[in-house]
């Protein structure tokens, strides 16, 4: 395991991204738990590579939701709902990774979902570069229905019961401290406890960082 600062830390995942070769653009996953800085991470990331030259799709897991009225059959705070009825994961596939795959057209489409509003997304299509980079982050991005779908796996890992000090900073505007602790402890947490009981992220990541710490982080190389 190397540690060292926030900035050799992401040289490092620039150099991985750099290193991957395809025909096609490169899809990077950037998965791990709620509040564990996975946006963050690809937006610096991000800047990174396009100050490299390089032409940068960013796209994120909240842009494929289902629509709210369809993500709760099991109640609100199901954690097995939280994992199997939020991510439209067959869209995801069929409008962005698999265009941008091998044999796709490029052409692609970056969201089908507005959080915000609850309704369903149509942008432009755009058809991407062969060298582009797709900077993908979210939650349960290596489960079976994704994982042959990356060419380059990162997971940030966190302690669970520290992402919810995080959480409860981060929606403070518009949520309680009660109300923040209960969704997580009882929905997100334990959604992230059965993800890595079944699926094992940490087994499929090419790069697993270690974010506890965001300015002196840890990370560690899992070549295949």
């Amino acid at each position: 395991m190397d540690r060292g600062t926030r900035d050799e830390l992401l040289g490092r995942l620039a150099a991985a991204v750099g290193s991957v070769t395809a025909a096609h653009p490169t899809r990077v996953a950037i998965d791990g738990p709620p509040a564990a800085g996975k946006t963050t991470l690809a937006d610096e990331l991000a800047v990174i590579l396009r100050a490299q030259g390089r032409d940068v799709i960013r796209a994120t897991i909240d842009d494929f939701l289902f629509p709210r009225a369809q993500r709760y059959p099991r109640g609100e705070y199901s954690a097995e709902g939280c994992y199997f009825d939020t991510h439209d994961n067959d869209a995801l596939n069929r409008v962005l990774l698999d265009p941008l795959g091998p044999g796709g057209d490029r052409r692609f489409r970056h969201a089908v979902y507005d959080h915000a509003t609850d309704a369903a997304l149509s942008p432009p299509v755009t058809t991407a570069r062969a060298d582009a980079v797709l900077l993908f982050d979210g939650v349960f991005l290596l489960r079976p229905e994704l994982i042959d779908r990356w060419d380059l796996r990162i997971l940030v890992s966190t302690a669970l019961d520290t992402i919810v000090d995080r959480a409860v900073v981060r929606e403070r505007r518009v949520s309680s401290r009660a109300d923040v602790e209960r969704r997580w402890r009882e929905r997100y947490i334990p959604a992230q406890r059965l993800y890595f009981a079944t699926v094992g992220p940490a087994r499929h990541a090419d790069i697993i960082v270690h974010n506890d710490e965001p300015q002196q982080p840890a990370w560690e190389t899992h070549p295949r």
